[in-house]
């Protein structure tokens, strides 16, 4: 018996003809950037300028974290061995679950729940941030998308709230973010909101579906991994011992963009 016919709704493939979601793809190279390009095949029509902005951040904001995240670290012990690249990126990502850029998604479900919380309760963003807290500290739960191994205030955090603003994207996750950012320093524990719970609060003010939340961190990193398994490839020797303790940087010193 033949496969039954299916359908996809996403790209249109034809002679000399390529469309995403009905636009031709000649058409969009060179008019829409790539986080435009991203948001027109997840969602299925262009943003408009605001938006594609505030995807265009959310992709740079984690481009990378130097060498020592377990997905480069991943991807530099595959390159030590003379693996080709497919293997080493695909060793990165695969490097990235529960525990690093999982968080994005967790921290959404907490955003969701919350927010729900609130419209039902008619209570203040703030005492319901207290009662979520309470809750997880008394089940002995992490959120996710607060604290950060290095950073005290996550400097890429501000500035996609700044942006989300700017494009009319500040709504009732992003107010519930903060205000479990202030219950946790009113408890005497200040975390700051790190990177991943700042787009946890954007992707659900855009109404993204939660099992797309971890593709953004995937999207975003693998260009920084790229290039950790080139500079690994092209500077260091093979087979040596990785230790994310001690290594040293020798690229450009701090500069200002103009």
């Amino acid at each position: 018996m033949p496969d039954e016919k299916w359908s996809t709704a996403i790209t249109k493939i034809e002679p000399n003809s390529v469309q995403l979601r009905g636009y031709p793809i000649d058409q969009l190279m060179g008019r829409v950037s790539y986080a435009e390009a991203v948001y027109l095949a997840l969602k299925g029509e262009l943003p408009d300028e605001p938006t594609g902005k505030l995807i265009d951040a959310m992709l740079v904001s984690s481009v990378d974290h130097g060498v020592t995240p377990p997905s480069v670290l991943a991807a530099l012990t595959v390159a030590s061995t003379g693996a080709d690249l497919s293997s080493c990126v695909a060793a990165g990502v695969l490097a990235i679950n529960k525990w690093h850029g999982g968080a994005i998604e967790a921290c959404m479900r907490t955003l969701q729940e919350a927010v729900e919380m609130k419209d039902k309760s008619h209570k203040p963003a703030t005492e319901v941030a207290e009662l979520i807290l309470a809750a997880a500290k008394a089940n002995g739960h992490k959120i996710s998308g607060y604290g950060h191994r290095i950073h005290t205030k996550d400097p890429r955090t501000a500035r996609l709230f700044e942006l989300a603003k700017e494009a009319g994207k500040s709504g009732p996750y992003v107010e519930m973010a903060l205000a479990l950012a202030t219950a946790f320093e009113k408890g005497g524990k200040a975390l700051p909101i790190n990177v991943d719970g700042a787009m946890a609060a954007v992707l659900c003010e855009l109404d993204f579906d939660l099992q797309l939340a971890n593709a953004f961190f995937i999207m975003a990193r693998v260009p920084g991994i790229v290039a950790h398994v080139h500079e690994e490839r092209t500077r260091q020797k093979p087979m040596r011992r990785i230790n994310p303790d001690n290594y040293s940087y020798d690229g450009p010193p701090t500069r200002d963009l103009k």
